[in-house]
């Protein structure tokens, strides 16, 4: 326990149990509640994503906190440790996740203190976050980009979150983009055409197969495994955790925005774009019952989002430096927004894009791309 900047005493507590847990859900509400760009998560999807049944919880144990001040809970975090991450990169290294705190040294400093010391006596020596709660999940404090609201599966963040971060003895680790793009005034490099010839009658592009569903999710998932293997800090999507996120985006995803591309026969790239629910929940508070659903469905037929995003793809790793690669990535990008451009949609977001991947970095502003955010992820060494 120790003493926050107004003098209550703070005090950390381990999350357990169902009630502890709806605590540390909660938080955010009491953060954000003057902030008009922050979207309420839906509580029923938050208390899925942290429950044991998770399929995360396969290959990784966690540990969460609440802080508390005068009896009231006033900040939260997590310490994760991968076992997928550890097998693949043998570094010691553990996670922070789902951080949250007011503009308050102390509560920051008591959160992770807290964390650090899990991951210490757990045999981690470096910590990463945050990761919410894996690298295939959202990741990363907001640093650029505030002023408006999130787009789906991404966070948001006040503005003083880095900053205090860095207090704590942190330094920036990895930059993170969102690029968006006007479908409207969406442009293709010379080039495209001229692949595209060039690879005529060998790549065929098309949507989601109801009727082999599972089959085409396995698909999508090896290519993204094979495509970003050599990513920062990349760890593998599991079979599990694949088919989680296929059946959560069957929900409100139509199937002509999950297109796979086929090079002479066998699928080689995919993209997966998602309407920005964010823009039809915002107003729930975070609950779908009892009529939160009906409102979501409905707002989906009648008012789709004008923005999307695109969240996943890849291109085999063995074709990226061919004419195939940015052939079937130009190809699947195009098959997307057609789709969107009918349903009313205007902007596409492009996320997350490490900061040093020129290449693509390169083909999206040749699309016409613009950054509209960043984010950070932080580390520290523990020993």
């Amino acid at each position: 326990m120790m003493n926050g900047q107004a003098g209550a005493k703070i005090e950390i507590r381990e999350v357990s149990g169902k009630k502890a847990l709806k605590t540390f859900i909660r938080v955010p509400w009491a953060i954000y509640k003057d902030d008009p760009n922050w979207v309420p998560p839906l509580l029923m999807e938050r208390k899925e994503a942290l429950s044991s049944k998770h399929p995360y919880f396969l290959h990784a144990k966690w540990k969460a906190w609440v802080a508390f001040q005068d009896d009231k809970p006033v900040g939260r975090i997590s310490a994760q440790i991968d076992d997928l991450h550890q097998q693949r990169y043998n570094n010691k290294t553990g996670f922070f996740g789902l951080i949250e705190a007011p503009d308050n040294d102390a509560v920051f400093t008591a959160l992770f203190e807290t964390a650090e010391h899990w991951l210490r006596q757990n045999g981690m020596r470096q910590i990463i976050g945050p990761f919410n709660l894996g690298i295939n999940q959202e990741i990363g404090i907001l640093t650029d980009g505030f002023d408006t609201p999130p787009c789906v599966m991404t966070s948001h963040s006040p503005r003083y979150y880095g900053a205090s971060i860095e207090r704590c003895g942190y330094q920036p680790a990895q930059e993170l983009l969102a690029y968006e793009l006007d479908i409207h005034t969406y442009t293709t490099p010379s080039t495209k055409q001229e692949l595209i010839d060039r690879t005529a009658g060998r790549i065929k592009v098309r949507e989601l197969n109801r009727k082999t569903m599972e089959a085409d999710f396995e698909a999508m998932r090896d290519i993204f495994n094979d495509a970003w293997q050599d990513n920062w800090n990349f760890v593998p999507f599991t079979r599990e955790e694949f088919t989680a996120v296929g059946k959560e985006l069957l929900t409100v995803v139509p199937h002509d925005f999950l297109q796979i591309a086929e090079l002479d026969g066998e699928p080689a790239a995919f993209i997966a774009m998602l309407p920005d629910i964010n823009m039809a929940i915002a107003d729930l508070n975070g609950r779908l019952l009892p009529f939160g659903w009906a409102k979501l469905l409905w707002r989906m037929k009648v008012r789709f989002p004008e923005r999307c995003r695109v969240a996943l793809m890849g291109v085999r790793k063995k074709y990226q430096n061919t004419i195939f690669g940015p052939a079937m990535a130009f190809m699947v990008v195009d098959s997307v927004l057609g789709p969107g451009l009918s349903r009313g949609g205007n902007r596409v977001e492009l996320s997350w894009i490490l900061e040093q991947n020129k290449p693509t970095r390169n083909m999206i502003e040749k699309f016409g791309g613009k950054i509209t955010k960043r984010y950070h992820m932080y580390s520290k060494d523990l020993v």
